[in-house]
Protein backbone atom coordinates (compact mmCIF):
# COMPACT_ATOMS: atom_id res chain seq x y z
CA UNK A 1 0.00 0.00 0.00
CA UNK A 2 0.96 3.38 -0.89
CA UNK A 3 0.72 5.93 2.09
CA UNK A 4 0.55 9.74 1.91
CA UNK A 5 3.09 10.49 4.38
CA UNK A 6 6.16 8.19 6.21
CA UNK A 7 4.34 9.18 9.43
CA UNK A 8 1.80 11.24 11.46
CA UNK A 9 2.44 12.61 14.50
CA UNK A 10 -0.56 13.36 16.92
CA UNK A 11 0.08 16.50 18.97
CA UNK A 12 2.78 19.17 19.06
CA UNK A 13 3.77 19.11 22.81
CA UNK A 14 7.38 18.74 23.57
CA UNK A 15 7.41 14.62 22.43
CA UNK A 16 5.30 15.21 18.67
CA UNK A 17 8.23 18.10 18.44
CA UNK A 18 10.66 15.88 18.42
CA UNK A 19 9.69 13.50 16.42
CA UNK A 20 7.63 16.07 13.89
CA UNK A 21 11.03 18.01 13.74
CA UNK A 22 14.11 14.94 13.68
CA UNK A 23 11.76 13.23 11.24
CA UNK A 24 11.36 16.08 8.99
CA UNK A 25 15.49 16.88 8.80
CA UNK A 26 15.80 13.42 8.58
CA UNK A 27 14.35 13.55 4.97
CA UNK A 28 11.08 11.74 6.11
CA UNK A 29 7.51 13.19 4.87
CA UNK A 30 5.91 14.47 7.94
CA UNK A 31 1.89 15.33 8.78
CA UNK A 32 2.30 17.07 12.06
CA UNK A 33 -1.44 17.63 13.75
CA UNK A 34 -2.15 20.02 16.84
CA UNK A 35 -5.51 21.11 17.71
CA UNK A 36 -4.59 24.36 19.76
CA UNK A 37 -0.85 25.77 20.30
CA UNK A 38 2.31 24.46 19.49
CA UNK A 39 4.59 24.13 22.08
CA UNK A 40 1.57 21.84 23.72
CA UNK A 41 1.11 22.16 28.05
CA UNK A 42 4.91 23.15 28.42
CA UNK A 43 5.33 26.04 25.99
CA UNK A 44 1.78 27.49 26.56
CA UNK A 45 0.72 27.16 30.38
CA UNK A 46 3.17 24.65 31.90
CA UNK A 47 6.78 24.75 32.76
CA UNK A 48 7.73 28.29 30.63
CA UNK A 49 4.45 30.68 31.88
CA UNK A 50 5.23 29.11 35.46
CA UNK A 51 9.20 29.71 35.09
CA UNK A 52 8.86 33.08 34.28
CA UNK A 53 6.20 33.63 36.99
CA UNK A 54 8.30 32.53 39.35
CA UNK A 55 11.23 34.76 37.94
CA UNK A 56 9.51 37.46 38.60
CA UNK A 57 8.25 36.61 41.92
CA UNK A 58 12.01 35.91 43.31
CA UNK A 59 13.27 39.43 41.77
CA UNK A 60 10.27 41.31 43.54
CA UNK A 61 10.94 39.24 46.40
CA UNK A 62 14.51 39.70 46.08
CA UNK A 63 13.94 43.52 45.75
CA UNK A 64 11.44 43.65 48.42
CA UNK A 65 13.91 42.26 50.54
CA UNK A 66 16.86 44.76 50.24
CA UNK A 67 14.76 47.43 50.25
CA UNK A 68 13.62 46.41 53.68
CA UNK A 69 17.04 46.95 54.47
CA UNK A 70 17.80 50.38 52.73
CA UNK A 71 19.84 48.93 50.17
CA UNK A 72 18.48 50.31 46.83
CA UNK A 73 16.03 52.95 45.88
CA UNK A 74 14.69 50.91 42.87
CA UNK A 75 10.61 50.57 42.66
CA UNK A 76 9.10 47.28 42.54
CA UNK A 77 7.85 46.04 39.13
CA UNK A 78 3.82 46.76 38.98
CA UNK A 79 2.32 42.87 39.35
CA UNK A 80 -0.66 43.84 36.96
CA UNK A 81 1.42 43.72 34.39
CA UNK A 82 3.42 40.64 34.45
CA UNK A 83 0.83 38.65 33.10
CA UNK A 84 0.52 40.45 30.39
CA UNK A 85 4.50 40.28 29.54
CA UNK A 86 3.96 36.40 29.90
CA UNK A 87 1.98 35.95 27.27
CA UNK A 88 3.67 38.55 24.90
CA UNK A 89 6.62 36.62 25.87
CA UNK A 90 5.08 33.22 24.76
CA UNK A 91 3.96 34.72 21.40
CA UNK A 92 7.63 36.00 20.78
CA UNK A 93 8.79 32.46 21.43
CA UNK A 94 5.69 30.75 19.29
CA UNK A 95 6.20 33.20 16.37
CA UNK A 96 9.70 33.82 16.02
CA UNK A 97 11.84 31.02 17.77
CA UNK A 98 9.20 27.84 16.85
CA UNK A 99 7.66 28.03 13.85
CA UNK A 100 10.49 28.08 11.92
CA UNK A 101 11.41 24.28 13.15
CA UNK A 102 7.90 23.25 11.24
CA UNK A 103 9.74 24.21 7.71
CA UNK A 104 9.40 20.49 6.23
CA UNK A 105 6.89 19.50 8.43
CA UNK A 106 3.21 19.39 6.92
CA UNK A 107 1.27 21.29 9.50
CA UNK A 108 -2.33 20.92 10.22
CA UNK A 109 -2.63 23.37 13.36
CA UNK A 110 -5.77 24.46 14.42
CA UNK A 111 -8.04 22.14 11.91
CA UNK A 112 -9.15 19.90 14.70
CA UNK A 113 -9.15 16.92 16.55
CA UNK A 114 -7.37 13.93 15.36
CA UNK A 115 -8.92 10.53 15.07
CA UNK A 116 -8.64 7.31 13.79
CA UNK A 117 -10.54 5.80 10.55
CA UNK A 118 -8.17 2.75 10.73
CA UNK A 119 -4.76 1.60 11.75
CA UNK A 120 -2.98 3.57 9.58
CA UNK A 121 -5.82 6.54 8.50
CA UNK A 122 -6.14 9.22 10.34
CA UNK A 123 -8.79 12.25 9.91
CA UNK A 124 -8.60 15.89 10.65
CA UNK A 125 -11.35 18.40 10.01
CA UNK A 126 -12.09 17.84 6.69
CA UNK A 127 -8.47 15.77 5.73
CA UNK A 128 -7.88 12.39 5.82
CA UNK A 129 -4.24 11.16 6.27
CA UNK A 130 -2.45 7.93 5.78
CA UNK A 131 1.15 6.80 7.12
CA UNK A 132 2.92 4.22 7.69
CA UNK A 133 4.29 4.70 10.66
CA UNK A 134 1.85 7.00 13.53
CA UNK A 135 2.91 8.88 16.55
CA UNK A 136 0.35 9.72 19.56
CA UNK A 137 1.61 12.53 21.56
CA UNK A 138 -1.64 13.80 23.15
CA UNK A 139 -0.72 14.71 26.21
CA UNK A 140 -3.02 15.32 29.44
CA UNK A 141 -4.98 18.24 30.88
CA UNK A 142 -5.27 19.21 34.52
CA UNK A 143 -7.58 17.00 37.07
CA UNK A 144 -10.70 18.52 38.99
CA UNK A 145 -10.97 16.62 42.41
CA UNK A 146 -14.33 15.35 42.76
CA UNK A 147 -15.45 17.94 45.63
CA UNK A 148 -19.00 19.07 45.46
CA UNK A 149 -18.59 23.04 44.15
CA UNK A 150 -15.29 22.55 42.72
CA UNK A 151 -16.35 23.13 38.69
CA UNK A 152 -19.20 25.43 39.22
CA UNK A 153 -16.64 27.53 41.39
CA UNK A 154 -14.41 27.99 38.28
CA UNK A 155 -10.95 27.21 39.64
CA UNK A 156 -7.98 28.47 38.24
CA UNK A 157 -5.95 25.94 36.63
CA UNK A 158 -2.61 26.28 34.75
CA UNK A 159 -4.39 26.40 31.41
CA UNK A 160 -6.15 29.75 32.55
CA UNK A 161 -3.75 30.79 35.53
CA UNK A 162 -1.38 32.54 33.10
CA UNK A 163 -4.11 34.93 31.59
CA UNK A 164 -5.16 36.63 34.63
CA UNK A 165 -5.26 40.61 34.44
CA UNK A 166 -3.89 41.14 37.75
CA UNK A 167 -2.71 39.17 41.20
CA UNK A 168 -5.71 37.92 43.24
CA UNK A 169 -5.32 39.27 46.20
CA UNK A 170 -5.92 35.44 47.80
CA UNK A 171 -5.69 31.99 46.59
CA UNK A 172 -6.36 28.66 48.15
CA UNK A 173 -3.87 26.20 46.34
CA UNK A 174 -5.59 22.90 46.05
CA UNK A 175 -2.29 20.26 46.03
CA UNK A 176 0.88 20.36 47.19
CA UNK A 177 2.56 18.92 44.35
CA UNK A 178 5.53 20.58 42.50
CA UNK A 179 2.76 23.23 40.56
CA UNK A 180 1.07 23.92 43.70
CA UNK A 181 4.61 24.56 45.35
CA UNK A 182 5.66 26.09 43.02
CA UNK A 183 2.85 28.61 42.31
CA UNK A 184 2.18 28.63 46.20
CA UNK A 185 5.60 30.87 46.41
CA UNK A 186 5.19 32.66 43.17
CA UNK A 187 2.00 34.04 44.40
CA UNK A 188 2.62 34.90 47.87
CA UNK A 189 6.22 36.80 46.39
CA UNK A 190 3.81 38.74 44.40
CA UNK A 191 1.39 39.71 47.52
CA UNK A 192 -1.30 37.48 47.42
CA UNK A 193 -2.81 35.73 50.60
CA UNK A 194 -1.97 32.03 50.00
CA UNK A 195 -3.26 29.03 51.60
CA UNK A 196 -2.28 25.67 50.97
CA UNK A 197 -4.55 22.53 51.10
CA UNK A 198 -2.84 19.26 51.32
CA UNK A 199 -3.48 15.93 52.07
CA UNK A 200 -1.21 14.06 52.88
CA UNK A 201 1.39 15.41 56.54
CA UNK A 202 3.70 17.60 54.39
CA UNK A 203 3.78 19.00 50.99
CA UNK A 204 5.90 17.61 47.87
CA UNK A 205 4.82 13.75 49.39
CA UNK A 206 6.76 11.84 47.20
CA UNK A 207 9.94 13.89 47.36
CA UNK A 208 12.97 13.20 49.82
CA UNK A 209 11.42 13.98 53.67
CA UNK A 210 14.42 16.28 55.06
CA UNK A 211 14.23 17.85 51.38
CA UNK A 212 10.65 18.53 51.02
CA UNK A 213 10.46 19.46 54.79
CA UNK A 214 13.16 22.24 53.84
CA UNK A 215 10.76 24.05 51.49
CA UNK A 216 7.91 23.74 53.82
CA UNK A 217 9.74 25.76 56.54
CA UNK A 218 10.70 28.53 53.66
CA UNK A 219 7.02 28.46 52.91
CA UNK A 220 6.00 29.56 56.17
CA UNK A 221 8.85 31.80 56.56
CA UNK A 222 7.43 33.49 53.10
CA UNK A 223 3.52 33.33 54.81
CA UNK A 224 2.09 30.59 52.87
CA UNK A 225 -0.69 29.21 55.37
CA UNK A 226 -0.09 25.51 54.81
CA UNK A 227 -3.11 22.94 55.81
CA UNK A 228 -1.89 19.26 55.73
CA UNK A 229 -3.18 16.33 56.68
CA UNK A 230 -6.46 17.71 55.49
CA UNK A 231 -9.02 17.45 52.17
CA UNK A 232 -11.65 19.62 50.67
CA UNK A 233 -14.95 18.67 51.53
CA UNK A 234 -17.00 21.18 50.11
CA UNK A 235 -16.66 24.49 47.69
CA UNK A 236 -18.79 27.53 47.28
CA UNK A 237 -18.56 30.95 45.28
CA UNK A 238 -20.75 33.40 46.30
CA UNK A 239 -20.45 37.40 45.79
CA UNK A 240 -16.58 37.20 44.42
CA UNK A 241 -15.08 35.03 47.08
CA UNK A 242 -14.37 31.73 47.42
CA UNK A 243 -15.63 29.34 50.30
CA UNK A 244 -13.99 26.07 51.25
CA UNK A 245 -14.38 23.52 54.25
CA UNK A 246 -12.61 21.02 54.94
CA UNK A 247 -13.08 17.66 56.35
CA UNK A 248 -11.74 18.55 59.71
CA UNK A 249 -14.02 21.34 59.83
CA UNK A 250 -11.94 24.29 58.86
CA UNK A 251 -13.02 27.25 57.11
CA UNK A 252 -10.90 28.82 54.05
CA UNK A 253 -11.42 32.11 52.20
CA UNK A 254 -10.23 33.63 49.20
CA UNK A 255 -11.44 35.55 46.00
CA UNK A 256 -9.69 32.68 43.33
CA UNK A 257 -8.93 28.80 44.11
CA UNK A 258 -6.25 27.33 41.96
CA UNK A 259 -6.77 23.68 41.10
CA UNK A 260 -3.09 21.66 41.12
CA UNK A 261 -3.61 18.44 42.29
CA UNK A 262 -2.31 15.93 39.05
CA UNK A 263 -3.54 15.35 35.56
CA UNK A 264 -6.08 13.60 33.93
CA UNK A 265 -6.03 11.85 30.17
CA UNK A 266 -9.49 11.48 27.80
CA UNK A 267 -9.25 9.58 24.58
CA UNK A 268 -12.53 9.22 23.29
CA UNK A 269 -11.60 11.99 20.25
CA UNK A 270 -8.93 10.21 19.27
CA UNK A 271 -11.11 6.71 18.75
CA UNK A 272 -8.54 4.70 19.34
CA UNK A 273 -10.55 1.25 18.84
CA UNK A 274 -10.47 1.98 15.31
CA UNK A 275 -6.87 1.41 15.30
CA UNK A 276 -6.96 -1.51 17.75
CA UNK A 277 -4.81 0.43 20.46
CA UNK A 278 -5.56 -0.20 23.83
CA UNK A 279 -6.06 1.76 26.80
CA UNK A 280 -7.08 2.48 29.94
CA UNK A 281 -7.96 5.66 32.35
CA UNK A 282 -3.88 5.27 33.35
CA UNK A 283 -3.07 5.79 29.65
CA UNK A 284 -2.20 4.55 26.46
CA UNK A 285 -0.12 0.77 27.08
CA UNK A 286 3.11 0.64 25.39
CA UNK A 287 5.88 -1.96 25.32
CA UNK A 288 9.85 -1.08 26.13
CA UNK A 289 10.28 0.01 22.67
CA UNK A 290 6.90 2.54 23.25
CA UNK A 291 5.08 1.06 20.85
CA UNK A 292 0.94 0.35 21.10
CA UNK A 293 -0.51 -2.87 20.29
CA UNK A 294 -0.58 -1.82 16.80
CA UNK A 295 3.02 -2.06 16.63
CA UNK A 296 3.52 0.40 13.44
CA UNK A 297 2.00 2.82 16.06
CA UNK A 298 3.80 4.42 19.27
CA UNK A 299 2.79 6.70 22.24
CA UNK A 300 5.01 8.80 23.56
CA UNK A 301 4.61 11.35 26.30
CA UNK A 302 2.36 11.87 29.29
CA UNK A 303 -0.46 10.32 27.13
CA UNK A 304 1.46 6.46 27.82
CA UNK A 305 1.97 7.59 31.75
CA UNK A 306 5.24 6.95 31.98
CA UNK A 307 6.92 10.07 33.95
CA UNK A 308 5.01 13.29 32.97
CA UNK A 309 7.68 15.55 32.42
CA UNK A 310 8.80 17.35 29.46
CA UNK A 311 12.17 16.07 29.31
CA UNK A 312 10.49 12.79 29.51
CA UNK A 313 8.28 13.28 26.65
CA UNK A 314 10.95 14.94 24.66
CA UNK A 315 13.22 11.78 24.88
CA UNK A 316 10.72 9.85 24.30
CA UNK A 317 9.89 11.08 21.19
CA UNK A 318 13.34 10.77 20.31
CA UNK A 319 13.94 6.91 21.18
CA UNK A 320 10.56 6.04 19.68
CA UNK A 321 11.43 7.80 15.94
CA UNK A 322 14.90 5.91 16.23
CA UNK A 323 13.18 3.00 16.70
CA UNK A 324 11.06 3.37 14.56
CA UNK A 325 13.69 2.72 11.62
CA UNK A 326 16.32 0.26 13.48
CA UNK A 327 15.87 -4.07 13.61
CA UNK A 328 14.11 -4.66 16.57
CA UNK A 329 17.47 -6.27 18.16
CA UNK A 330 18.98 -3.04 18.06
CA UNK A 331 16.04 -0.88 19.38
CA UNK A 332 16.19 1.09 22.39
CA UNK A 333 14.21 -0.14 26.02
CA UNK A 334 12.83 3.69 27.35
CA UNK A 335 12.34 2.27 30.67
CA UNK A 336 16.36 1.63 30.86
CA UNK A 337 17.35 5.89 30.89
CA UNK A 338 17.33 7.39 34.28
CA UNK A 339 14.60 10.64 34.59
CA UNK A 340 15.94 13.47 36.84
CA UNK A 341 13.28 15.66 38.22
CA UNK A 342 13.19 19.44 39.59
CA UNK A 343 11.33 21.52 41.81
CA UNK A 344 11.35 25.21 40.59
CA UNK A 345 10.67 26.10 44.14
CA UNK A 346 13.31 28.23 46.23
CA UNK A 347 15.37 26.64 47.36
CA UNK A 348 15.23 23.90 44.43
CA UNK A 349 14.36 20.37 44.95
CA UNK A 350 16.22 18.06 42.53
CA UNK A 351 16.23 14.36 42.47
CA UNK A 352 17.59 11.26 40.43
CA UNK A 353 17.45 7.60 40.94
CA UNK A 354 16.35 5.77 43.87
CA UNK A 355 15.60 7.53 47.37
CA UNK A 356 15.67 6.52 51.02
CA UNK A 357 12.34 4.74 50.87
CA UNK A 358 12.84 3.15 47.50
CA UNK A 359 16.03 1.60 48.78
CA UNK A 360 14.48 0.32 51.83
CA UNK A 361 11.73 -1.13 50.53
CA UNK A 362 13.78 -3.38 48.04
CA UNK A 363 16.26 -4.06 51.00
CA UNK A 364 19.17 -2.60 49.59
CA UNK A 365 22.20 -1.36 52.05
CA UNK A 366 23.16 1.78 51.30
CA UNK A 367 24.33 4.51 53.24
CA UNK A 368 23.55 8.38 52.77
CA UNK A 369 26.61 11.02 52.25
CA UNK A 370 25.60 14.43 52.97
CA UNK A 371 27.49 18.00 52.17
CA UNK A 372 25.60 21.34 53.05
CA UNK A 373 25.16 24.58 51.51
CA UNK A 374 26.08 25.78 54.91
CA UNK A 375 29.54 24.32 55.67
CA UNK A 376 30.71 25.53 51.84
CA UNK A 377 32.43 29.26 51.83
CA UNK A 378 30.86 29.97 48.45
CA UNK A 379 27.34 29.45 49.57
CA UNK A 380 27.97 31.79 52.54
CA UNK A 381 29.58 34.60 50.94
CA UNK A 382 26.46 34.39 47.88
CA UNK A 383 23.81 34.14 50.99
CA UNK A 384 22.64 31.01 49.81
CA UNK A 385 23.37 28.99 52.86
CA UNK A 386 20.00 27.04 52.58
CA UNK A 387 20.69 23.00 51.05
CA UNK A 388 22.44 20.10 51.17
CA UNK A 389 23.83 17.79 48.29
CA UNK A 390 22.58 13.90 49.56
CA UNK A 391 23.94 10.66 48.19
CA UNK A 392 22.74 7.32 48.40
CA UNK A 393 25.49 5.21 48.28
CA UNK A 394 27.57 2.14 49.25
CA UNK A 395 30.80 1.11 50.26
CA UNK A 396 31.95 0.00 46.87
CA UNK A 397 30.65 3.46 45.08
CA UNK A 398 27.89 2.15 43.91
CA UNK A 399 25.13 5.03 43.37
CA UNK A 400 21.63 4.73 43.57
CA UNK A 401 20.41 8.14 43.48
CA UNK A 402 20.91 11.69 44.54
CA UNK A 403 18.59 14.60 46.18
CA UNK A 404 20.08 18.09 46.01
CA UNK A 405 18.49 21.10 47.92
CA UNK A 406 19.70 24.64 47.28
CA UNK A 407 20.01 27.29 43.96
CA UNK A 408 21.27 25.36 40.78
CA UNK A 409 20.53 22.20 41.96
CA UNK A 410 18.37 21.58 38.75
CA UNK A 411 21.31 22.56 36.97
CA UNK A 412 24.04 19.84 39.84
CA UNK A 413 21.13 16.88 39.15
CA UNK A 414 22.05 16.33 35.19
CA UNK A 415 25.81 15.06 36.34
CA UNK A 416 24.65 12.64 38.66
CA UNK A 417 22.32 11.40 35.89
CA UNK A 418 24.51 10.70 33.46
CA UNK A 419 26.68 8.79 36.34
CA UNK A 420 23.88 6.94 37.28
CA UNK A 421 23.17 5.61 33.86
CA UNK A 422 26.40 5.16 32.85
CA UNK A 423 26.94 3.26 36.18
CA UNK A 424 29.80 5.76 37.43
CA UNK A 425 30.97 4.98 40.93
CA UNK A 426 31.80 7.85 43.51
CA UNK A 427 35.51 7.93 42.53
CA UNK A 428 34.97 9.20 39.15
CA UNK A 429 32.91 12.47 40.49
CA UNK A 430 35.72 12.82 43.21
CA UNK A 431 38.75 12.66 40.34
CA UNK A 432 36.43 15.00 38.00
CA UNK A 433 37.79 18.62 38.24
CA UNK A 434 34.95 20.65 39.04
CA UNK A 435 34.47 24.51 38.52
CA UNK A 436 35.33 26.26 41.75
CA UNK A 437 33.34 28.48 43.62
CA UNK A 438 30.68 26.85 41.61
CA UNK A 439 27.43 25.24 43.93
CA UNK A 440 28.23 21.80 41.73
CA UNK A 441 31.62 21.85 43.22
CA UNK A 442 29.93 20.36 46.21
CA UNK A 443 29.24 17.58 43.83
CA UNK A 444 33.16 16.63 43.44
CA UNK A 445 32.66 17.77 47.85
CA UNK A 446 30.31 14.94 48.50
CA UNK A 447 32.77 12.22 46.86
CA UNK A 448 35.53 13.40 48.74
CA UNK A 449 33.41 12.86 52.04
CA UNK A 450 32.38 9.38 50.99
CA UNK A 451 36.46 8.64 50.49
CA UNK A 452 37.29 10.29 53.90
CA UNK A 453 34.72 7.76 55.26
CA UNK A 454 36.58 4.33 53.83
CA UNK A 455 39.42 5.96 54.95
CA UNK A 456 38.66 5.39 58.69
CA UNK A 457 39.37 1.38 57.61
CA UNK A 458 42.67 0.41 59.81
CA UNK A 459 43.47 -1.34 57.13
CA UNK A 460 42.95 1.03 54.50
CA UNK A 461 45.33 3.25 56.48
CA UNK A 462 48.18 0.45 57.06
CA UNK A 463 48.14 -0.26 53.58
CA UNK A 464 48.33 3.40 52.78
CA UNK A 465 51.03 3.99 54.85
CA UNK A 466 52.85 0.49 53.76
CA UNK A 467 53.27 2.18 50.05
CA UNK A 468 53.93 5.65 50.73
CA UNK A 469 56.99 4.21 52.84
CA UNK A 470 58.25 1.85 50.17
CA UNK A 471 58.11 4.03 47.25
CA UNK A 472 61.01 5.68 46.29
Amino acid sequence: MKYEYDLICIGLGPAGMAVSVMGSEMGLKVAAVEKHKIGGECMNCGCIPSKALLRMAQFRHQVGELAKMQLTPRELPEPQKLFEKIQKDLTFINEKKTMHMFDKVNLFLGQGEASFIDAHTVQVGEHRLTAKRIFIAAGTRPALLPVPGLAEAKPLTNENLFHLEQVPDSLIVLGGGAIAVEMAQAFVRLGTKVTLLQRSSHILSKNDREAALVVEETLKKEGVELVTGDTAKSIIRENGVVRLETNAGKVLEASEILAASGREMSFASLKLENAGIRYSDKGIEVNKHLQTSAKHIYAIGDCNGYHLFSHAAMHQGMIALMNSMIPKPMRMNFKKFVVPSTVFSTPQISMVGLGEEDLKKMGKRFESIVVRYGDYGAAIAEEIPEGFVKVFTNPRGRIFGVVIVGEGSGEMINEWALAVQQKLRMHQIMFLQHSFPTMGFLSKRVAEQWMMKRMKSSLLKRMAAFFFRIMP
